[in-house]
């Protein structure tokens, strides 16, 4: 299995776009685009999910499933199950509109 939140996190640790990814997988753009766009674990045709990975392990990605140590070292991704909170974004000021840009929008 394979996730959404990994497949993206996969594609940025070799540094490839969409297009890339799709190339590389032997799927269409908008293949990768849904896959990438899935809530959790991406459901899809067997042929394309086996692709996938195939083409990311042969790139040298490993998918680290939950609760299993990676087997070749090196780097990865993981997402602790207990995670923290989402950062808080910095409250920023939105610029006041003028009466000329206010007259504009009416």
């Amino acid at each position: 299995m394979i996730t959404a939140n990994q497949l993206r996190a996969a594609r940025a640790l070799l540094n490839i776009d969409q297009r890339q990814m799709a190339e590389l997988a032997d799927l269409s753009v908008p293949t990768i685009q849904r896959m990438e766009a899935s809530d959790g674990v991406i459901r899809g045709n067997v042929d394309s999910l086996v692709k996938l990975v195939s083409a990311l392990e042969n790139a040298g990605i490993e998918l680290i499933n939950p609760g299993v140590a990676s087997s070749a070292g090196g780097r990865g991704v993981r997402l602790r199950e207990q995670h923290v909170t989402k950062p808080k974004m910095k409250n920023t000021k939105q610029p006041k509109a003028s009466p000329r840009t206010l007259e504009r929008a009416r």
